[in-house]
C-alpha cells in the first residue's frame, strides 16, 4: 500500500509531528508499505527515507514560527499526488492543507488526521475565563463551517484522544473517529530510575536528597503554559521542597526564563536529544508536570507514564487521557489548581509512583500498536453513514 501525507506541520526542526513521521516511516519499512511525505520546504527536492520518501515542495516561510513552512499554491501539490497515484492519502492540517487534499481531484481515499486542535490551543485558552466552550464555539462559527465543509471529502477524521472525537462529533463531523498514538516502544521503563542521577538533579536545583523533583518537557511556546508551571511550582514549593527541571527551548524562552526569575531550585535545561538519556532522565524524577491543555495526544506524558512516574497535567485535553492510571489533574488554566495538585503528589508520592509502575506492568500501548491500527484501517475502509 502506497500511503501519500500531506504534511504542512513536517519539518526538520519540528517537534512532535517530526517524530510521529518518522516513526511511521520505520514502521511501512518493516510492514512493507510505502509512505511518501509530501512537504513545505525551501526548495522542491526528494529526500529518500527507509520506508519511502520525503517530497520537498518549494513553499515561503511560516510567518508566525520560522522552523516551518507552508503551503500556499495547491498545484505542485495536485500534480505529484496524481502521478504519485496513492492508495491512500491523507491530509494534517485543519488549514490549507486540509483544503489543497480535498480539492484534489483523485479517486483516492482521504483520511484527515488532526495533528493540531486550534481552539483549544487558541479560542478556549484566550477567552475560556470569559465564556463557556459551547459560547466560544458560537464566536468561531466560521471554523466549524470551514471544517464541516471539508469534512466529507475525507473518509475518516482521525484523532488521538476521545474528547477531541467527540467534540467533532458534537459539531457535525460524524466521521470523526479515535486511534490513540503510543510511545516509542522498548524506549521507556520504570527499571530505568537512577537514584544517583535523581540526586545530581536535586542537588543541581538547591535541594536536599528529599526534595519532590518534577520535570516539565517541551517547546517554549505560549501554549504550552509554561510560566503557569513555574507560578504553581513556586506556589507548592512554599509548603514542600520542590524543584523543577524545565527541558525545551522555543521562542518564547526568554519569557519563560523571566517567569523562573532567578529561582535557584527551577533549572531550564535544553533539549535532551538522545532517547536513551530523556528515558533514563523521565524514570529518574518524581513526577512530571505539563501545562498544555490544547495537546491532540502529549507523547511525553505518555511516555512518562510509561517510565513509571505520576503526572500532573490539565483537566482539559489529551495530556490528561496519556497520563495514565497516576495522573494528578488540575483545573486548566489555574496555577492555584496545579499547585494543589502538586501538593497531592507530594503527600502520596511513594502511592502515586507504586500505581504508575504498576500500570506499566499491565502493557503499554506503543506507537506500533497505533500504526497497525492505522494501517489496518486503510486498508479495510470504513464507511460512515451520511
Amino acid at each position: 500500500m502506497r500511503v501519500v501525507d500531506v504534511n504542512g506541520f513536517y519539518s526538520p526542526r519540528g517537534g512532535g509531528v517530526r517524530t510521529y513521521v518518522d516513526w511511521k516511516l520505520a514502521y511501512a519499512s518493516r510492514a512493507g508499505h510505502e509512505v511518501i511525505i509530501i512537504a513545505p520546504g525551501p526548495e522542491d527536492r526528494l529526500e529518500r527515507r527507509e520506508g519511502g520518501a520525503i517530497q520537498w515542495v518549494a513553499a515561503p516561510p511560516f510567518p508566525l514560527d520560522p522552523r516551518y513552512r507552508m503551503f500556499v499554491d495547491a498545484a505542485p501539490v495536485h500534480r505529484l499526488l496524481h502521478a504519485l497515484r496513492p492508495d491512500v492519502v491523507e491530509a494534517s492540517s485543519p488549514w490549507r492543507t486540509a483544503t489543497i487534499v480535498a480539492e484534489w481531484r483523485g479517486s483516492a481515499p482521504r483520511h484527515w488526521i488532526m495533528h493540531a486542535d486550534p481552539l483549544a490551543a487558541y479560542a478556549y485558552r484566550w477567552f475560556g475565563r470569559m465564556a463557556e466552550q459551547e459560547t466560544i464555539d458560537q464566536w468561531f462559527g466560521w471554523y466549524w463551517r470551514h471544517m464541516g465543509r471539508l469534512a466529507p471529502s475525507f473518509q475518516t477524521i482521525i484523532c488521538a484522544n476521545d474528547a477531541l472525537t467527540a467534540r467533532l462529533v458534537q459539531g457535525g463531523l460524524v466521521n470523526a473517529r479515535t486511534i490513540r498514538f503510543g510511545v516509542e516502544p522498548g524506549t521507556f521503563s520504570p527499571h530505568l530510575r537512577d537514584e544517583a542521577l535523581r540526586q545530581i538533579l536535586l542537588q543541581r536545583c538547591g535541594r536536599s536528597p528529599d526534595g519532590l523533583l518534577l520535570a516539565g518537557v517541551g517547546r517554549h511556546t505560549a501554549e504550552k503554559n509554561w510560566p503557569l508551571v513555574v507560578s504553581a511550582v513556586g506556589a507548592a514549593a512554599r509548603r514542600h521542597e520542590t524543584a523543577l527541571l524545565l527541558i525545551g527551548e522555543g521562542r518564547d524562552t526568554a519569557r519563560v526564563a523571566r517567569a523562573i526569575g532567578g529561582d535557584p531550585h527551577m533549572q531550564l535545561l535544553a533539549p535532551i536529544q538522545d532517547r536513551a538519556t530523556l528515558a533514563r532522565t523521565l524514570a529518574s524524577v518524581d513526577g512530571l508536570i505539563h501545562g498544555c491543555e490544547a495537546e491532540t495526544f502529549c507523547f511525553v506524558a505518555a511516555e512518562a507514564a510509561a517510565s513509571g512516574v505520576p503526572v500532573i497535567v490539565p483537566s482539559r485535553g489529551a495530556a490528561a487521557e496519556a497520563a495514565g492510571a497516576a495522573a494528578c489533574r488540575y483545573e486548566a488554566g489555574s496555577a492555584a489548581s496545579a499547585a494543589e495538585a502538586i501538593a497531592r503528589l507530594a503527600a502520596a508520592r511513594n502511592a502515586l509512583a507504586a500505581s504508575a509502575r504498576n500500570a506499566t506492568a499491565q502493557g503499554i500501548r506503543t506507537m506500533e500498536d497505533h500504526f497497525a491500527d492505522l494501517f489496518r484501517a486503510y486498508l479495510q475502509p470504513i464507511r460512515v453513514a451520511a
